[in-house]
């Protein structure tokens, strides 16, 4: 983990969070590392709109971070894993809830402008599954 995030004051908690997390992509490799180990070429299918040096960075990253494991098979060609950490886990719940939210911003900006900017107790009941 990167001691420059971790020696902030308690008042900044919200952003080593966004530190940590922050991004297009971090949240979204998650997500995919939530459903288990995965190689470097899953992740790119998977997320095909990342390009291959952004992946790398990120993923370099959240290993810095401890928030995923890079497991090098000595083999040829070389074999490499990428899976969470029991701290990159704690995140499945937040992960969700982001998942949920997404898809009902979604929802609401596709009905167009005239839609309800407030949530919806169902959208709310919906988010928190």
């Amino acid at each position: 983990m990167r001691d420059d995030i971790t020696d902030s004051p308690d008042y900044c908690s919200i952003e080593i969070a966004m530190e940590v997390l922050g991004g297009r992509w971090k949240l979204a490799i998650l997500k995919q590392l939530l459903s288990g180990t995965q190689r470097f070429g899953e992740l790119r299918r998977a997320l095909p709109r990342i390009t291959q040096r952004m992946l790398t960075r990120q993923l370099r990253e959240l290993e810095a971070d401890g928030l995923v494991t890079r497991t090098v098979y000595r083999e040829v060609p070389p074999k490499v894993e990428y899976s969470l950490t029991e701290v990159g886990r704690s995140l499945d719940d937040i992960a969700g809830l982001l998942d949920a939210w997404g898809r009902w911003y979604r929802g609401v900006h596709a009905a167009g402008p005239s839609a309800a900017p407030e949530r919806t107790t169902a959208a709310r009941e919906d988010a928190s599954v």
